[in-house]
C-alpha cells in the first residue's frame, strides 16, 4: 500500500473515531447552535468577514452560541450580559488560550502575552510588562519622543497642505506609528528595507491576517502537519523574519549596552532584567523575542488601525469633525499643536474615540479564551477546552445597550461613566479581566494625541469631489480589521502659526 493511501485510511479513521466520540458526548444543555454538517461541524458559515457572519447567527441563535469548527466547540458571546459572566464572574476559569498554530509558529511558542497560556510563567511574564514595560512613568519618559516625531510629521504634511495635494492618511499614519513604535520598542527607527523587503507593514499585517484565519490544523487533530491550506509555510517563513530582525536587534543592544543614553528602550529595560537573575521565572532570549512582538504589535499595528477609522468617521460625519474642532480652538487655540498635557481636558475628542471604537474595534474578535474545566454559564454547560470567542463588533452594535448602533454619535457619551478600560461591558474594544490588554492606556495615548493633531492643525475634504456619503467603509478582517481600501484625503493647513517655530 502506498504511503498516500496509508495517510488517507489513517486520516479518515482518526476522523470517523472523533465523530463517534463527538456524538457520544454529554447531553448536557449546550447552547442554542445552528445546524451543522459532518466533519466541517460550521465552519461553512464563515466567509471572508467572519465577525460580520457571527453577528448575523447571534441575531437568530442569541449571546451565548455554540457552534462547532471541525471537532473544536466554540462558543460565541454576543452581547454585554454574556461577555460579563465570561469575563468577570467565571474570569478565571476562561483565562487561558486554546493551542493556535499562528501563535506557534509566529508567537515564539506562544510564550507571549497575546496567546500564552494562563499559569504561573503567564501571570510573572504579565506582572514583569506591567510593572516595567508599560507603566506610567515608562510612557511617560517617551514623550519628547513622541513630539519630535509629531512635529517632523505635520511639517511633512503641511507642505503637501500647501500644494493641494492628496495624502495617504492610511500610508502616512502607518508609517509614523512604525517610527515612534521602533523609537520606544528598540531605541532607534529602522528603515523597511532593514526589517524584510515587504517593510513592517506588509509583514506585520500578514501576521494578523495568519493568526485569525481558519486554519485546519486548529480544529482538526494530526491534519496540521500535512497543512492542507499552505498557512504553516507561511507562518514559519513569516516567524522567521521576526526572529532574525529581533537577533539582530537584541545583539545591537548588547554591543551598546554600556553607551550613555537618555530613555531606556524597551530591549535594555529586558536585558537588564534577564541579567538580573531577579525574574521569578527563566527569562531568556526566546522570552524577549516574544515580548518584543506583542509589543511592536500592540503598539504600531492597532494604533494606527484606530487613528485610519476615528478619521474616515470624521470625513464622513463634518458636523462630528466641526465640533471636535472647535474644541480644539477653545481647549488649545490656534497658535500651537496639541500637547499631550492638553489630552486630558478635551472631553469630545475622548468620546469620538469611543465611539470609534465601538463601531470600529480593532480586534472586533478578541484573542479566543478557553475554558479550564467545565462551567455552568446563564444555564448553558460549557465544556472544558471549548474555545470562547467574544464578539466585541457585535456587542458595540447591540440594540439593547446602544440607541441607534449603526450610526456615528459621540454625544452619546455625554453624561455617562462609560470607559473602554474593561469595566463597562458594553464597550470592550481592550477586552476585560485577566486577559484584558495591558497597554491600553499607551495605545489610547498615541490614539487620541494622533487624532488630535491631524484633526486640529487641519481642515480635511474627501478628494475629487467626492461626498462623505460615498466614502467607502468596507473591512477587511484579520486579528486587526483594517480598511479594506487606504484612506486619502486632501489638507489644508489651519493654524495661525508655523509649526517649526514651537
Amino acid at each position: 500500500m502506498s504511503p498516500a493511501l496509508i495517510w488517507t485510511a489513517f486520516i479518515i479513521l482518526t476522523i470517523v473515531l472523533l465523530l463517534n466520540s463527538l456524538l457520544r458526548k454529554s447531553k448536557q444543555k449546550l447552547p442554542p447552535s445552528p445546524r451543522g454538517l459532518p466533519i466541517l461541524g460550521h465552519l461553512h458559515l464563515l466567509g471572508i468577514n467572519p465577525h460580520q457572519d457571527l453577528h448575523k447567527l447571534s441575531k437568530q441563535h442569541g449571546p451565548i452560541m455554540h457552534l462547532r469548527f471541525g471537532f473544536v466547540s466554540n462558543i460565541i458571546v454576543s452581547s454585554p450580559h454574556a461577555a460579563e459572566q465570561f469575563l468577570k464572574t467565571h474570569d478565571l476559569v476562561f483565562a487561558t488560550r486554546p493551542p493556535h498554530e499562528a501563535a506557534k509558529y509566529i508567537g515564539f511558542g506562544q510564550r507571549n502575552l497575546s496567546f500564552g497560556q494562563y499559569g504561573p510563567y503567564w501571570r510573572n511574564m504579565r506582572k514583569l510588562c506591567t510593572l516595567n514595560l508599560l507603566n506610567s512613568p515608562k510612557i511617560s519618559s517617551f514623550q519628547s519622543m513622541r513630539r519630535e516625531e509629531l512635529g517632523l510629521f505635520l511639517e511633512s504634511l503641511k507642505g503637501v497642505a500647501l500644494n493641494h495635494d492628496v495624502v495617504d492618511i492610511s500610508a502616512e499614519v502607518a508609517a509614523l506609528n512604525a517610527n515612534m513604535s521602533c523609537l520606544m520598542v528598540f531605541g532607534k527607527k529602522y528603515a523597511d528595507k532593514e526589517f524584510d523587503e515587504r517593510g513592517f507593514k506588509a509583514v506585520m499585517k500578514e501576521a494578523m491576517q495568519l493568526a485569525a484565519t481558519p486554519n485546519l490544523g486548529d480544529y482538526y487533530p494530526y491534519l496540521g502537519v500535512l497543512d492542507l491550506q499552505g498557512l504553516t509555510r507561511r507562518m514559519k517563513a513569516v516567524g522567521k523574519v521576526f526572529d532574525e530582525f529581533f537577533e539582530k536587534i537584541i545583539d545591537e543592544h548588547e554591543q551598546s549596552a554600556n553607551k550613555v543614553r537618555q530613555a531606556d528602550d524597551f530591549v535594555y529595560t529586558m536585558l537588564a532584567l534577564m541579567k538580573s537573575g531577579e525574574t521569578e521565572f527563566q527569562f531568556d532570549r526566546p522570552h524577549i523575542k516574544a515580548i518584543l512582538l506583542d509589543m511592536l504589535a500592540g503598539s504600531m499595528d492597532t494604533s494606527a488601525t484606530t487613528v485610519e477609522w476615528t478619521l474616515a468617521e470624521l470625513l464622513k460625519n463634518p458636523r462630528v469633525m466641526k465640533k471636535l474642532q472647535q474644541e480644539l480652538n477653545e481647549k488649545v487655540g490656534l497658535d500651537r499643536m496639541v500637547e499631550e498635557s492638553d489630552l486630558d481636558n478635551l472631553q469630545y475628542l475622548d468620546m469620538v474615540v469611543k465611539e470609534a471604537l465601538r463601531l470600529h474595534p480593532v480586534a472586533p474578535l478578541l484573542i479566543p479564551h478557553a475554558a479550564r474545566e467545565d462551567c455552568t454559564v446563564d444555564g448553558f454547560h460549557i465544556p472544558k477546552d471549548s474555545r470562547v470567542i467574544i464578539n466585541v463588533w457585535t456587542i458595540g452594535r447591540d440594540p439593547n445597550a446602544w440607541s441607534d448602533p449603526e450610526k456615528f454619535i459621540p454625544e452619546r457619551f455625554v453624561g455617562n461613566n462609560i470607559d473602554v478600560k474593561g469595566h463597562d461591558f458594553q464597550l470592550l474594544p481592550f477586552g476585560s479581566g485577566r486577559r484584558g490588554c495591558p497597554g491600553t492606556q499607551l495605545g489610547l495615548t498615541v490614539v487620541r494625541l494622533l487624532v488630535a493633531q491631524l484633526v486640529h492643525c487641519f481642515n480635511w475634504k474627501l478628494p475629487n469631489g467626492m461626498l462623505p456619503s460615498e466614502l467607502d467603509m468596507t473591512e477587511e478582517f484579520g486579528l486587526v480589521v483594517t480598511r479594506a481600501k487606504h484612506l486619502v484625503a486632501v489638507p489644508t493647513y489651519r493654524l495661525s502659526k508655523q509649526l517649526s517655530s514651537f
